[in-house]
């Protein structure tokens, strides 16, 4: 039996694209525009000892299995046929032996994974306290502290990594990110003088669009150095250091309080849901009496446990945890502050982690030379499936707004949102 021969058998339908192997075999649509090559045995053991989305994924990493047809900065059109038409199936324990005597056993000796690869889940929990400080810091580093100059490539201009808000479907990213940043600023209703928290504050693109456009001085926290370290030196570049301060902290030790808002956009993904309700207490411990809270936060469409899956767990953000808009607003309500509006931003999302993809795929080679090829396509093919997720409704972003009881009773509200959408 050939390699072509067993991938034929264990998929329910065959291949969706043209697979050929390096012994010569293959299967799968002939003509087909998309393509996928296994190079190697090591390619070959990586997808049978970890059949499905782990196993393709070191082949991929590793450069043990090649694309055609798409480029790798964005496999986005791969990976909507492989998420739609790729069926793998059990097969019968007379079937597994045939296909193993065929292929040969030796072949399931799992070979090391690619380095960029964290331990699994049950692992880790041996190694520290999930959302520790400590290993919080690891995870981040893990993440953030992968190359100021990569994440300029791929982000662009704003640095800004998280959803950018399209006002119009043409619009640029650049305008998009600023839109975002405004809409945020003006969701917590910032005047001059006033003063801004921003937690999880990345590269300081809220920290510096509130002091340069709003007059607000602004604090923004990372657990990330390197972002720090760009971000005091885009402060000192555009001359807001009057106005705006990043510090490489931990939002859990921020203990000024008395901010008039306190903003948080892309930071409770790392949180872990179980410390949501400790999250909002501590946020609304760092408000004035009357302030307001936005929190920006990638959701899912339902309100149930799920854990994150592999490839996204070991390889892009190691014990992040994801839960519906409905258990974020519970927990805020929980921590004592009253939510006044939530938004979703999905098809934003969507329409943001295109513009990412189009940015690494202009700026492959740099990148390659940047962080490596096996750690670009890491990113590739999470920013595409990613998008992929926020286009058909299993992922979603939301605006919460909230805000702080005042001394006398409820903070004073508009009776309409007083932001323009």
């Amino acid at each position: 039996m050939t390699i072509g021969d067993a991938f034929a058998r264990l998929t329910r339908g065959g291949m969706p694209v043209r697979f050929t192997a390096f012994d010569g075999s293959e299967t799968g649509p002939e003509g087909a525009a998309i393509g996928l090559h296994l190079r190697n045995e090591r390619g070959l053991a990586y997808l049978l000892t970890a059949p499905g989305d782990l196993g393709m994924a070191r082949a991929y990493v590793m450069g043990d299995l090649d694309v055609s047809g798409v480029h790798p900065g964005d496999p986005y059109d791969l990976l909507v046929l492989l998420k739609d038409n790729l069926r793998f199936w059990l097969p019968s324990p007379g079937d597994a032996l045939s296909i193993l005597r065929d292929l040969g056993p030796g072949r399931l000796r799992p070979p090391p994974p690619p380095r960029q690869e964290q331990l699994p889940r049950w692992r880790r929990t041996l190694e520290g306290l999930r959302h520790s400080m400590a290993r919080d810091a690891e995870v981040i580093a893990h993440h953030y502290d992968v190359s100021n100059h990569f994440y300029e490539l791929v982000l662009g201009p704003s640095m800004a990594y998280t959803c950018a808000l399209f006002e119009r479907p043409d619009a640029s990213l650049e305008e998009a990110q600023a839109a975002k940043f405004d809409l945020v600023c003006r969701k917590l209703a910032l005047e001059p003088g006033q003063r801004l928290l921003d937690v999880g504050c990345g590269w300081g693109g809220m920290v510096r669009h509130a002091a340069r456009e709003y007059g607000v001085r602004s604090l923004g926290v990372t657990l990330s150095l390197r972002q720090a370290q760009w971000a005091k030196a885009a402060i000192d570049r555009e001359g807001l250091g009057d106005l705006a301060e990043v510090r490489h902290l931990d939002y859990r030790d921020v203990m000024e309080n008395g901010f008039d808002a306190v903003s948080s956009i892309g930071l409770t993904e790392h949180v872990g849901v179980r410390n949501h309700r400790a999250y909002f207490t501590h946020l609304r411990e760092r408000l004035r009496p009357g302030g307001r809270l936005l929190n920006h936060c990638i959701t899912r469409s339902h309100n149930r446990r799920q854990e994150t899956g592999p490839f996204i767990d070991r390889y892009v953000f190691p014990d992040g945890e994801l839960i519906g808009s409905g258990s974020i607003i519970r927990a805020a309500q929980d921590a004592g502050l009253e939510v006044q509006h939530s938004e979703n931003l999905r098809q934003h999302y969507a329409l943001t982690l295109a513009e990412w993809c189009r940015n690494l795929e202009t700026n492959w080679d740099e990148c390659v030379a940047e962080v490596g090829e096996s750690t670009a396509r890491i990113w590739g093919l999470y920013m595409a499936g990613s998008r992929i997720g926020f286009e058909r409704g299993e992922l979603e972003l939301h605006h919460v707004l909230a805000t702080r009881a005042a001394e006398t009773g409820p903070a004073p509200f508009p009776l309409r949102p007083d932001w323009r959408p």
